[in-house]
């Protein structure tokens, strides 16, 4: 129910368009310091609403990261899917998905909270809401391609080496070992 509700001269925003707007803002906080290190103060501070407020709205600092995991993986199957167009070869197609993706990942945030989360899969509802969003992706890859298993597979292998690649700044290291790990890789 994302809608706004008049009352008096104003508009006031929904619960539900407050919690959207708060789990952005948390995709960017927690993907600075991960889920540990991130108080849910910095999050209320960062969507102007207080630490009260965040907690009446979802379980607690868990379902706060829980939710911007889950916010994360799905902005990166809806860009996948909406590149991934209706026409042309599953090839062609997933051709068209590792350019959106490329696009994607320029927003560092998405990548860091990915990272951040399968660091902390210790915590089994963090491990829950990654294997949730990587089943999110890998069906909507699978889907709007129609590529097969392998090259489903090799698309996903490809994403994380991307991953790799742009948060140790490997391109910008000219060694024989970093050029290996780099090679063929499209990150810019």
């Amino acid at each position: 129910m994302s809608e706004t509700r008049s009352r008096g001269a104003g508009i006031r925003s929904t619960a539900e368009d407050q919690r959207v707007r708060i789990v952005a803002r948390a995709v960017d906080v927690f993907a600075v310091s991960g889920y540990k290190a991130t108080p849910v103060a910095e999050v209320a501070a960062a969507a102007k609403v207080s630490p009260a407020y965040v907690f009446r709205l979802f379980e607690g600092k868990l379902g706060l990261f829980v939710a911007a995991v889950d916010d994360c993986y799905a902005q990166v199957a809806a860009a996948l899917v909406a590149a991934g167009g209706e026409e042309g070869t599953p090839a062609a197609r997933l051709e068209l998905m590792t350019q959106a993706y490329i696009e994607l990942i320029r927003d560092r945030s998405l990548i860091a909270l990915q990272v951040h989360a399968q660091s902390a899969c210790d915590v089994p509802e963090i491990q829950d809401a990654v294997r949730r969003g990587l089943a999110t992706v890998v069906r909507a890859v699978a889907g709007a391609s129609g590529a097969g298993d392998d090259s489903v597979q090799r698309f996903i292998a490809y994403g994380q080496l991307c991953h790799l690649v742009v948060q140790a700044g490997l391109a910008e290291v000219d060694t024989a070992w970093a050029r290996v790990v780099d090679h063929g890789i499209r990150h810019d």
